[in-house]
């Protein structure tokens, strides 16, 4: 029975925005696939970008907006697709109710292998945001790679021009952080509630926290 309820669940997920988004962004071959759902609360506000799928394609290999966290209302938890630039998925990817993709022209956002947001966050790019493989985002995360509004010096020349985002490979970032422009978090590492990054983070299995993502403890795991 519970098989029975997975493939009923599953087949819930296969909608007419599923179609179309796939249909949109894919040749007909691979579209038929669906290798991505969207759920019925994500509103497609922009799809004028592209996105690319490397690795093994199969439907359901990318989730938007499906889950149910228990601190958001599912109905009322609306994700938001707008899209212009690239987007790359590397494998598994589900991202929960209620996220915010944001792609400018410019932009790039690659998805590592086995990518998870729980639920709520945001991620903007005008410039390069990049993944590692086994990454887990908490809910009310806010990465972005830009500054929006333009600073200019004396001369007249911009002072904050956009900048890349990489975070490596089995990185958890705590729920209400917020990831700026240039930062780098390397490997293992786990980025607490509310921190603010806004550098390069060099250790590696490593707890940073609070608005300066100072070092709290080092030589840990964690699991997923």
């Amino acid at each position: 029975m519970e098989k029975i309820g997975k493939i009923f669940r599953f087949l819930g997920m296969i909608n007419f925005r599923s179609v179309y988004f796939n249909l949109k962004y894919f040749p007909l071959r691979t579209a038929i696939r669906l290798p991505v759902l969207v759920s019925s609360n994500v509103l497609l506000k922009c799809t004028e970008g592209q996105i690319r799928i490397e690795g093994p394609i199969f439907t359901g290999v990318v989730r938007l907006g499906y889950g149910d966290m228990a601190l958001f209302d599912r109905r009322r938890s609306k994700g938001i697709w707008e899209v212009k630039g690239l987007v790359v998925f590397k494998g598994k990817a589900w991202i929960g109710q209620g996220t915010k993709i944001s792609v400018g022209q410019t932009g790039r956002i690659i998805f590592g292998p086995d990518f998870e947001v729980t639920a709520n966050s945001a991620i903007v790019s005008y410039s390069e945001i990049e993944f590692g493989k086994k990454c887990l985002l908490s809910w009310d995360v806010l990465i972005m790679d830009t500054d929006f509004h333009a600073i200019l010096n004396a001369e007249g020349a911009v002072i904050n021009a956009p900048k890349c985002i990489k975070i490596d490979d089995n990185v958890w970032i705590g729920c209400r952080s917020t990831i700026l422009k240039g930062s780098h978090v390397g490997p293992g590492n786990v980025i607490a509630a509310g921190t603010v990054v806004t550098k390069k983070l060099e250790g590696q299995q490593t707890i940073y926290g609070g608005p300066e993502a100072k070092i709290l403890r080092e030589n840990i795991t964690w699991k997923q």
